[in-house]
This record gives structure tokens, C-alpha cells and sequence, in this order.
């Protein structure tokens, strides 16, 4: 059995703690092991890992969160990255290319397809196993794990079984109901005995790499990668699941959630509290968290959720959290972003005129770590050491830094730092405009540098 893990997302419905550089499931607010935080794909693999799946198992995610897995998982997670969000039927077929081509796991290998960010226990994995006997048994081509439903959620697509099954561990699907009326998915559950569906799927991977070289799709990896473009931009369950007529549903028991919103996530949450804050004794069912360093305060207000970041500040009634997709409508720059190899938090921008933008940032490099050697065409950088030691390569050059140090870095000049120890610094950017595509990153060795 293989696994394919989905992460993915903007968490326009957890601003402003998320964004598109640090989606919701890279959001370390979970109780963990010795009671530390931990994020949802640190739980998911730290799961996997309990129940023996995570050797099998490789994430599928964008060019943007990489360095966000590799930072809470390790480097030796196995990671496809897709050229672009396409959706998750691109980013399936890409993954089983991988498998197909790449990896050459057999045609009759079960794949089971899940998001990264699913809350459940540790026996969800274990059904999880469960989901190969299903597809050997039965004459389904896919096999959808579906959840008993605790309260008619408006939320979640619902499935409708057919109650007499040759196996009584499995069920035939009659029918799908994608979000319905919170009346309607009550009728669902009391007249139909409809699941949730969890948005997990297995199927082996002949089913699918026949599928793609029916649809006239590269079954090799490589190849894909560069048509990856013209991939139709659509969901596995549009494109895949609601046309097949062979399904069948592994009904699961236990807990399952979606902490997609405010009112779900902090009922999981470690603490009430996250940072510099307090609320009153008679703020009942509050929750506080605080990125800043500033102290955020809560009189005599209940069921209500405040976070405070650098991207902004939400102050929410928890049953109203929900609609905040719909309302943030802005957009704008990441302000805080997680690296492989530490973090960058802006402190200020401001535009002068049509042809300058000035860019502030705090950036913290763990020791031994460093940054990519990239150039910039229209911009100037300025760095200033604030603590640590470390390294500043320049053009082909390398020199020393310590706190006090302080560099121009004109455009078209190669630049990276490495920290010897813990190493802080002020990025000011100066330039139009200040945006990735003036980026250019190259291939380096540290160690092939002239001292």
C-alpha cells in the first residue's frame, strides 16, 4: 500500500495565523506529545509513523510550502512538488506518475489518497489498512472511507450507502450529496443513514494510470511535469469519483474532523491562550492566540476567538468564524514566512512614488543553516547583523559577519549567508518591484567558495 498525502490550500478561513506561504496545516497550536505544540502535518505524520505507514507514504504539495514540511518534518520526507496548483486531480496524477514511472511500484499496489490535515485518531490509520482488503474483495474500482456523522453539518459532502451488501464490513455507494442544507443533511442522516466523506480514496494504480492514458495524460513523470500546465484545473471527486459507478465505502466509527474554521480549531486547541494575553473570568469559552509582542487584553466577551499576527488582527464570534472566507477579500504579501532554514517576518513597507518600494524584514537563520544563492535585477538589498556569527557569500566571495556588520548589495550581484551560530539580521529591500519574480536562484557549494 502506498499513501499520497494532499497539502494544499491558501487557510483564507484561519486569518490571519495562515496565508498562502503558511496554510493552515503548518499551524503549530495542537496539543503534542510532552505537551508541546504541534502542527496538523506534524500530527498526521506523527500518526503514520505509529501505525507503520509513513515509509510508504509522500506528500504532494506546491513550490510554496516546501519549506514549511521540510522545517516541521525533516528533510528525508518524500516530497513531489507540483510546477502549479492545478487542483487535486492534477496533483493525483502527478503523484501516480511518480509512483508508475519513477519509483515502479506494481500496477496491483493499492494507493490510498487523503489531505494532510484530517484530525482523527490513530485507529482512522488502521482502517486505513483496511481499505486494500476492501478493494480485493469487492468488484469496486475505489474504495472512499466515510465517517459516521456526530451533528447535520452543512460543511461536508455526505454518501449514501446501500444497506445490503455482500460484506457487511463494506457498503456499496448509492450516491453523493455535496454540502447540503444543514435540514437537508439531518433527512440524510436519519432517512438515509448517510456518512460524511472524509475526501479519502483508494484505488489501485492500474485504475488510475489506465485512466490517464485513456485521457491521453504522460504516464511519465518527467514528461508530465512539463505538459503539468495544461492539465485541466479540476478536483479528483469532480473528475474521477462522481463518474464512476463501482464504489465502495469503508465506514469509519471513531472521531473525525475538519479543523478548517475557528469554531473547529480551537476546540483542539493546546491551550485557551497562546502568547502574550489574558482574558476575564467571565469571558467563558474564549480563545486568545498572539504572534506579536505587544499584550492583547479580553474583558467580559464569550465564545469568541481574537488572533493577533503580523498579517492582521480577527476578533470573531466563534459561530460566525465560518463566513471569514467570504469577507477577506483583500490581499497582500505574507508578513511572517517559515523556512528550511528559519523565518522572515516583515516589519514595514511603504511605496515611494511609481519606481520605488521599501521593503523592512527581521530574518533569524538557525545555526549551521543557510540560505540560497540568488540575484536580484531590480532591487538593492542592506543587510545589518543584529546577533550571531555566520558567513555572507558575495559574487564568488566569502566573508565573516558578526552583530554590527553591514552590507550593500547591489542588483545583479550573487548573494547567500550561512550561520554559525543562531544569526539575526534587518533586511531592507529597496527597489520595483519587490516581488519573487525578480528572483533568480543558482546551484551552490558552500565549501567551493573563495575565503
Amino acid at each position: 500500500m502506498r499513501l499520497i498525502l494532499l497539502s494544499g490550500g491558501s487557510g483564507k478561513r484561519l486569518w490571519p495565523l495562515s496565508n498562502d506561504a503558511r496554510s493552515k496545516q503548518f499551524l503549530k497550536i495542537l496539543q503534542g506529545p510532552d505537551n508541546q505544540f504541534e502542527s496538523m502535518v506534524q500530527r498526521i505524520w506523527r500518526q503514520l509513523n505509529n501505525v507503520g505507514l509513513a515509509e510508504h507514504s509522500i506528500i504532494a504539495t506546491g513550490p510554496n510550502q516546501v519549506d514549511m514540511i521540510v522545517n516541521q518534518l525533516g528533510a528525508q520526507v518524500p516530497i513531489i512538488v507540483e510546477p502549479e496548483r492545478r487542483d487535486t486531480f492534477a496533483a493525483v496524477a502527478l503523484s501516480a506518475a511518480y509512483l508508475y514511472s519513477v519509483l515502479g511500484v506494481s500496477l496491483n499496489e493499492t494507493v490510498v489518497v487523503m489531505p494532510v490535515d484530517s484530525y482523527v485518531d490513530d485507529v482512522f490509520f488502521n482502517k486505513i489498512k483496511e481499505m486494500d482488503r476492501v478493494l480485493n474483495q469487492s468488484s469496486a474500482n475505489l474504495v472512499l472511507m466515510g465517517a459516521s456523522p456526530t451533528y447535520p453539518s452543512a460543511k461536508y459532502g455526505y454518501m449514501v450507502p446501500d444497506l445490503s451488501p455482500a460484506d457487511e464490513a463494506f457498503f456499496k455507494v448509492k450516491h453523493f450529496h455535496e454540502k447540503p442544507t444543514e435540514e437537508k443533511a439531518r433527512s440524510l442522516i436519519e432517512t438515509d443513514n448517510a456518512f460524511w466523506n472524509c475526501g479519502v480514496f483508494a484505488f489501485k494504480l492500474d485504475y488510475l494510470i489506465t485512466l490517464l492514458y485513456d485521457k491521453g495524460i504522460p504516464l511519465q513523470y518527467e514528461q508530465l511535469v512539463k505538459q503539468y500546465h495544461v492539465l485541466k484545473k479540476t478536483s479528483f471527486d469532480y473528475e474521477v469519483v462522481e463518474k464512476e459507478l463501482h464504489i465502495a465505502m469503508l465506514p469509519y466509527e471513531g472521531d473525525w474532523k475538519d479543523l478548517g474554521t475557528w469554531n473547529t480549531l480551537t476546540e483542539e486547541m493546546a491551550a485557551p491562550q497562546i502568547g502574550i494575553c489574558m482574558s476575564s473570568s467571565d469571558s467563558h469559552n474564549t480563545h486568545i492566540i498572539n504572534e506579536l509582542h505587544i499584550p492583547v487584553s479580553v474583558l467580559g466577551l464569550s465564545n469568541i476567538v481574537v488572533v493577533v499576527s503580523p498579517d492582521g488582527v480577527l476578533v470573531s464570534d466563534k459561530q460566525a468564524s465560518p463566513r471569514l472566507k467570504e469577507v477577506i477579500t483583500f490581499e497582500q504579501r505574507p508578513m511572517f514566512e517559515e523556512h528550511q532554514w528559519g523565518t522572515s517576518k516583515v516589519l514595514d513597507f511603504s511605496e515611494h512614488g511609481m519606481e520605488s518600494e521599501v521593503l523592512t524584514k527581521r530574518i533569524r537563520i538557525e545555526a549551521g543553516k543557510q540560505t540560497g544563492i540568488e540575484v536580484h535585477f531590480k532591487r538593492m538589498e542592506i543587510w545589518n547583523v543584529i546577533s550571531g556569527t555566520g558567513e555572507i557569500y558575495l559574487d564568488g566571495k566569502i566573508i565573516s559577519v558578526q552583530k554590527g556588520f553591514t552590507c550593500l548589495i547591489p542588483p545583479r550581484m550573487q548573494h547567500g549567508i550561512k550561520a554559525i551560530s543562531e544569526l539575526e539580521l534587518i533586511e531592507i529591500q529597496e527597489g520595483s518591484p519587490l516581488s519573487s519574480d525578480d528572483i533568480v536562484n543558482f546551484s551552490f557549494s558552500w565549501e567551493s567558495a573563495v575565503v
